[in-house]
């Protein structure tokens, strides 16, 4: 009775050994891959050429792994110092996006691994920043931010490598220059905005000038044609003392004189 119990204890201890067995093996053969991401299956340390989709799915239990990579939007923020064109030091904070081809991520692990940003784009993001920042006066740099960052954007796309990398932007957020350097630019600009305000007062000035010396001329001119049609005209004179006169004759005159007109028609 007690070899009988024994072996029946060991069929349940057995049976408990292979049930668990069974469920790590079928749990080790089941993978699943997360909505954003592709997976990448090595199996006994080779890379299978595919890149896997988001759901589930089997592998080689206990000898394959699925490595899971994110295709979903990366950024990058970080701040990098370099040299204007006229060899002053600018210091940088960008942000950089981009998104892994989806395609081809397993030929990413297999011949760059998961250290792929530090090996394949900090590298050419650093020396495109240089290039395109050499390029640029110090001072037309602040005013053209937005310029030289077309300029990083277009050329990163020419060299960052399309077979792994795609839909790429590069944004400036910061640019810093040393304090003296600032400090000289602003006091540049306020230079600038006194010279052309002197420059407008100049303008005004003349302007007015010239308003005042052309209405003064239409005046002598006027006076001058006045006069001498007053010479030429002696009823004009006449004629001008009574529209200046109010109608009323003068309390005290000399004799029996009437001024202005004379009506005797004589």
């Amino acid at each position: 009775m007690k070899n009988y119990s024994g072996t029946k204890i060991g069929k349940y201890v057995i049976f408990g050994i292979v049930a668990i067995f069974a469920i790590c093996l079928l749990i080790s053969s089941v993978y699943v891959v997360n909505p954003g991401y592709r997976a990448v299956m090595v199996t006994l340390g080779k890379v299978e050429p595919r890149s896997i989709a988001n759901g589930i799915g089997f592998k080689w239990p206990f000898v394959s792994t699925v490595v899971d990579m994110n295709v979903q939007t990366n950024e990058m923020t970080d701040v990098g110092t370099t040299y204007t064109k006229d060899v002053q030091t600018a210091e940088i904070k960008y942000t950089f996006t981009y998104n892994l081809n989806p395609e081809n991520v397993w030929m990413l692990y297999e011949r760059v691994g998961l250290d792929y940003a530090a090996k394949k784009i900090v590298p050419v993001l650093n020396d495109v920043i240089k290039d395109v920042i050499g390029r640029w006066q110090a001072q037309d740099l602040v005013a053209s931010r937005d310029s030289a960052r077309i300029e990083i954007t277009a050329l990163l796309r020419e060299r960052v490598d399309k077979t792994y990398f795609q839909n790429l932007t590069f944004q400036i957020i910061n640019l810093d220059y040393s304090d003296a350097f600032e400090q000289a630019i602003e006091n540049k600009v306020i230079a600038d905005q006194r010279a052309q305000e002197a420059v407008n007062n100049t303008r005004r000035i003349t302007e007015e000038a010239e308003q005042k010396r052309i209405a003064a001329k239409a005046e002598a001119d006027a006076m001058e044609i006045k006069a001498q049609a007053l010479t030429k005209n002696k009823g004009l004179t006449e004629y001008e003392a009574v529209q200046k006169w109010d109608g009323k004759l003068p309390q005290y005159m000399l004799g029996n004189a009437v001024p202005f007109v004379d009506l005797s028609g004589k």
